[in-house]
């Protein structure tokens, strides 16, 4: 950091120059604009900068390499890890860039770093489009894409990052490049699951698909059926169509008016598939899941960006997320994961899931640093609690869950959905070939390692 006096001129300017706002530590709002989704994160920048432009986004990373200050960048903040705060940093707050602009006769959306999945999905629906988001409506669509992208529309349109066309990067360096397949190609390559380690993502522009109308299935049972409503899933999910998707998961019975009283607070197995088509033809998939005991049922045709609410848990709760990608889904995997479901904190918002890939995943583009592409299965342990005396069981119970899934895990992971499990995980996250390519695009876009708080690519 600079000597006091600079640093107090150059924050002084920052304030006059940026169109947003900043703020530093004693300044009000400060501990507002350091919030982030997971209440575990408590980290004190040295400044914030909320930009409202790509060029108060340039000033800010001016600013930062000025003081010598490492950036974080913050787009939803929704990441478990918490890598939009660093100690000490200036983060780069892209909440107030958030225009989405579709192009229906393009079937493209240019989407500003600081939207979210609701701002993305709201704003093509009117269109009868849509594209891979996250499955729920606050997650931050730049950390999203840059990571890779899985969600609910995967196994029909593919990973996000198989539908990006293009980036608007500022750099290390403060400079505006953009990154596509005929512009700084190396470095658009890097961008499909290499994160945010590479510059600012002030915009990015995304294919969108026709999605006229959109279905989902939403069952509950109670604990004791799990294993059969597990194993009837995957039957489903393998006899249907490659457009089907959903997950199979263990949670609280939520508060939604569908879900009968008694079940409100306990422990319930759900299964959940969605379909980018009508749905009297998605009841028709279910007519399985449909036959087995259930408690509640929500079925039927759903606005895709309402359904991508239904997920969604309040902000500031304490989090702690990781994942195993799966060879398979037998028998005895199955057994394993509904035994697990027993040490679950509960009543939390803590989820306990299998996604099904393939479909579009698997079909999709294999030259991207994005390894967990071809495996067949995901689980996704996700502690949510808000009591810190649960700290301990609910971090526990997601290393016994992962532990528990190992014998079956193709060693690739999805990095969104993990916190700092280190570097180990990371190279695990881009895949063993990539590691030194990814470090090149680093050393020529970041030499200095600015960009640190993420899944971090060191420099060769």
């Amino acid at each position: 950091m600079a000597p006091h006096s600079k640093a107090g001129a150059a924050l002084s300017a920052l304030r006059d120059d940026l169109a947003g706002d900043v703020f530093a530590p004693g300044d009000p709002g400060y501990d507002g604009a350091r919030t982030v989704f997971n209440g575990l994160i408590d980290r004190r920048p040295a400044v914030i900068a909320q930009c409202a432009d790509p060029a108060d986004v340039v000033r800010a990373v001016r600013f930062g390499r000025d003081l010598d200050l490492p950036i974080a960048v913050r787009g939803g903040g929704h990441g478990v890890a918490g890598t939009a705060l660093g100690d000490n940093a200036l983060v780069v707050d892209l909440r107030r860039m958030h225009r989405v602009t579709v192009d229906p006769a393009g079937e493209a959306v240019r989407v500003e770093g600081g939207a979210t999945m609701s701002d993305l999905d709201r704003a093509t629906q009117p269109y009868g489009l849509a594209t891979t988001g996250g499955r729920a409506s606050t997650t931050g669509v730049g950390g999203f894409v840059l990571g890779g992208g899985t969600g609910w529309l995967d196994r029909a349109f593919g990973l996000a990052v198989d539908n990006l066309l293009g980036v608007e990067l500022v750099t290390a360096d403060a400079e505006r490049v953009h990154a596509n397949p005929d512009e700084n190609p190396e470095l658009f390559w890097a961008l499909h699951g290499g994160g945010g380690n590479f510059g600012v993502a002030t915009a990015l522009t995304l294919c969108l698909h026709e999605m006229p109308e959109f279905s989902l299935a939403l069952l509950l049972y109670l604990p004791r059926f799990g294993p059969d409503v597990v194993r009837t899933f995957r039957e489903v999910v393998h006899a249907g169509p490659d457009e089907l998707g959903g997950a199979v998961l263990y949670l609280t019975g939520p508060p939604h008016a569908f879900v009968p009283e008694h079940l409100a607070g306990t422990l319930v197995c759900g299964a959940l598939l969605t379909y980018p088509g009508r749905g009297e033809d998605l009841r028709k998939l279910a007519e399985p899941l449909l036959a087995l005991p259930h408690e509640a049922e929500l079925a039927g045709d759903l606005p895709y960006a309402d359904a991508q609410c239904l997920f969604d848990v309040p902000s500031g709760l304490r989090n702690h997320w990781s994942a195993e990608y799966l060879t398979g889904l037998p028998d005895k995997l199955v057994d394993v994961f509904c035994a697990r479901a027993d040490g679950m904190p509960v009543p939390t918002h803590t989820q306990h899931l299998l996604f099904p890939q393939g479909g579009a995943v698997a079909a999709g583009p294999h030259e991207w640093p994005v390894p967990y592409r071809d495996a067949a299965w995901a689980a996704h342990p996700l502690a949510v609690w808000a009591d810190p005396a649960d700290d301990e069981r609910a971090v526990a119970w997601v290393r016994d869950v992962r532990a528990d899934v190992r014998p079956w895990s193709t060693g690739a992971v999805y990095l969104n959905f993990i916190g700092d499990e280190g570097a180990e995980r990371v190279r695990a996250g881009l895949g063993p070939g990539n590691g030194l390519r990814l470090a090149k695009v680093k050393r020529r876009w970041d030499p200095d390692n600015v960009f640190r708080f993420n899944h971090n690519i060191r420099p060769v």
